[in-house]
């Protein structure tokens, strides 16, 4: 079991990441999910003995990783960019972490053949490297990353060269596998349908810091921040003040830009305190909270229309409006800390 406690890191005298702290579960997939430069991938570099922390510790099965080179951490890892030998067949990149181990060449033949066949490459033993596709590249390196039975999978932005189809197909042969090893695995992207398909737990970085945490379906229902829903781009976020103190149903009258609103939340807020709500976009029948204005923009989706209205604000509807009509949602509201 992987346990990171209180880690930090600055770079050019400025905090890069800020007290971290998490447990990964075995056979479980934790997704680091962020922006560019929130640092993810330094987190993933220092899990991996690629880079030290400045404080805190790494420990696996509750033994301090910090006296431990890279290579004897028996962690896997795959980069975005493959990080493959040119000059070496697929057999021998795949190969390579093997014959550092000293293992025996009937043992190599054998393992190569079972990692090859569990990412769906059987038959490329032979096969140069630079003459395979993107996908078929990113497998190779998943095959050699998986071929010394490593402890813990980490992978850092692994299919972001990747065109949207086959990064499609790639995720969700990687969920498989990750599923029938059970190795553990800690996955780094700033794309939140890669994390949210991949994940079984995701940590949100902010400003390097982790600001909300739990599984995919936890995340969505309850973001918790304004940062939160509007990076994951749950809806429509609008700031607000409250106009009457909360009582004891714990909910508020706020006014905001686009009316005033019923809002029943878990907090105790003060009269006069600012809060950010979230508007879902698709109407909710039933609420007595409702939202008015007029159509500037509609954009027909598989599944329906995004209606975008002249306040700014943008909606799911079964039904096309036309530009320029004045409309009336149902909308649910939810507060966020």
């Amino acid at each position: 079991m992987l346990k990171v406690h209180d880690l930090c890191k600055t770079f050019d005298a400025l905090p890069l990441l800020q007290g971290i702290s998490f447990v990964l579960g075995a056979g479980e997939t934790l997704c680091l999910l962020g922006p560019s430069g929130s640092g993810k991938s330094t987190l993933l570099r220092m899990i991996a003995g690629l880079e030290p922390p400045d404080a805190g510790q790494i420990l696996w099965n509750e033994n301090d990783l910090s006296s431990t080179p890279a290579h004897l951490r028996d962690f896997g890892l795959v980069f975005q960019d493959y990080a493959l030998f040119p000059h070496l067949n697929v057999f021998d990149n795949v190969a390579f972490g093997l014959k550092m181990k000293n293992w025996k060449i009937a043992e190599i033949g054998t393992r190569v053949a079972e990692v090859l066949d569990l990412v769906n490459l059987r038959g490329f033993d032979h096969r140069k490297v630079t003459d395979l596709s993107g996908g078929e590249q990113q497998r190779v390196a998943l095959a050699r990353a998986l071929a010394p039975r490593p402890r813990l999978l980490m992978f850092d932005e692994p299919l972001g060269a990747l065109d949207r189809a086959l990064r499609e197909e790639l995720l969700a042969e990687l969920r498989g596998i990750l599923h029938r090893t059970g190795i553990p695995a800690v996955y780094v992207t700033h794309d939140q349908d890669e994390a949210f398909t991949i994940a079984d737990r995701v940590l949100l970085l902010h400003e390097g810091k982790i600001v909300r945490q739990g599984t995919p379906a936890e995340v969505w229902l309850k973001p918790d921040s304004a940062w939160v829903a509007e990076f994951l781009g749950l809806g429509n976020v609008i700031e607000g003040s409250c106009r009457l103190q909360s009582g004891k149903s714990r909910g508020c009258e706020v006014e905001t830009g686009f009316g005033i609103f019923d809002v029943k939340c878990g907090h105790l807020h003060r009269a006069g305190e600012k809060i950010h709500l979230l508007v879902r976009p698709r109407a909710a029948a039933g609420e007595s909270n409702k939202i008015q204005g007029r159509v500037a923009d509609v954009l027909f989706q598989q599944d329906g229309f995004k209606v975008r209205l002249d306040n700014g604000l943008y909606f799911y509807l079964k039904d096309e409006p036309k530009i320029g009509q004045k409309i009336e949602i149902k909308i649910k509201l939810e507060c966020l800390e």
